[in-house]
C-alpha cells in the first residue's frame, strides 16, 4: 500500500538545501558526512531514493540505525545497530585515503571559482581577523572521495577570488592539476546554498549556476558572489522538494536542532 503524503506547508530555505544535498546521493554509494545539513540530507536520501547508502560518519560509525539524531559525529547514539564502530585513523585512512567513498560532504567559510576551501582562518597569517577550525577532515574528504558536495551560505565574502588560505583543494588553478598534484578524487561536483545550485565547467573546472532556488534572481547571485560565476543562457529553478522529502526531513529533525521550524 503506498503511503500518501499530505500537500506541505512553506518550505524553509535550510529544508531545500537539505533536500538538494540529499538528492547528490545515490542508492548504494559510500558517503562520508558530519554533522549539520549533510547529516540531514543523507538520512533523507536513504529515506528515499537511497536506502542502500552507506552513511560513514568521520568519528568511525558505518552505516548507524541510530533511533535519535545525532548531536555531533561522536554522538554514542550512533553505534545503535551500525554495521561498524571503528576510528577516526580507520575512516581518513583505510576509508577515504583507501578510495572506498563515494560522495563527501564539506563546508566552508570561502570558496573560489575553482572551488579551492578555506576553514583556517579569515585575514592575514600574521594578524587574521577570524580563527576557524581548520581542516578537520575536509582535506581528507576533498582530496580523496571520488566526488564531494559543499554546503554553505552564499555571501560575497564568502565566495572569493582569493582565499585568504587555502584548506582543502578543489580544482586547484583548473584543469589537469589535481592530477599534477596527486590528489585521489575527481573534486567537486557541486555546491548548494541559500540561493542557488552550482556545478563546474568540465572544460575549465570554474565554477557554473546551475539553479536558482525559487524567488531568487540570477543578479541576486552575481551581486552575492565575488568571482566571475559561469552564467548558462537558459537557467533552471532548483527544482522544488516534494511533499513526502518535506514530511519525512521533518520527522528526521523533530525538535529543529539542525533545521529550525519556521514562525
Amino acid at each position: 500500500m503506498t503511503k500518501k503524503y499530505a500537500e506541505p506547508e512553506e518550505f524553509t530555505t535550510l529544508e531545500l538545501m537539505a533536500v538538494c544535498g540529499s538528492r547528490q546521493i545515490k542508492n548504494g554509494e559510500v558517503v562520508f558526512i558530519g554533522t549539520g545539513l549533510p547529516l540531514i540530507a543523507a538520512m533523507l536520501a536513504k529515506k528515499t531514493h537511497a536506502p542502500r547508502a552507506k552513511i560513514v560518519y568521520e568519528a568511525g560509525f558505518i552505516d548507524s540505525n541510530a533511533k535519535d539524531i545525532a548531536l555531533s559525529i561522536a554522538d554514542s547514539r550512533l553505534g545503535y545497530r551500525a554495521s561498524a564502530a571503528i576510528g577516526l585513523i580507520e575512516t581518513l585512512g583505510l576509508m577515504l585515503q583507501g578510495g572506498h567513498v563515494d560522495v563527501g560532504f564539506v563546508g566552508a567559510a570561502q570558496i573560489d571559482e575553482y572551488g579551492n576551501i578555506n576553514t583556517t582562518y579569515i585575514g592575514s597569517f600574521e594578524n587574521p581577523t577570524v580563527r576557524l577550525p581548520g581542516s578537520g577532515g575536509g582535506n581528507d574528504i576533498v582530496s580523496s572521495a571520488k566526488r564531494f558536495v559543499v554546503i554553505m551560505m552564499h555571501e560575497k565574502r564568502k565566495m572569493v577570488k582569493k582565499l585568504d588560505y587555502l584548506t582543502s583543494p578543489g580544482f586547484l588553478d583548473g584543469p589537469g592539476a589535481r592530477e599534477k598534484a596527486g590528489l585521489m578524487g575527481d573534486g567537486p561536483s557541486l555546491v548548494v546554498t541559500n540561493l542557488c545550485q552550482m556545478d563546474f565547467d568540465p572544460d575549465t573546472k570554474r565554477i557554473r549556476l546551475a539553479t536558482a532556488h525559487p524567488g531568487v534572481s540570477v543578479q541576486q547571485v552575481l551581486e552575492n558572489s565575488g568571482f566571475d560565476l559561469i552564467v548558462p543562457k537558459n537557467v533552471q529553478t532548483t527544482e522544488l522538494p516534494t511533499p513526502e522529502e518535506l514530511t519525512l526531513l521533518r520527522a528526521i529533525d523533530p525538535s529543529g536542532i539542525y533545521i529550525p521550524r519556521a514562525k
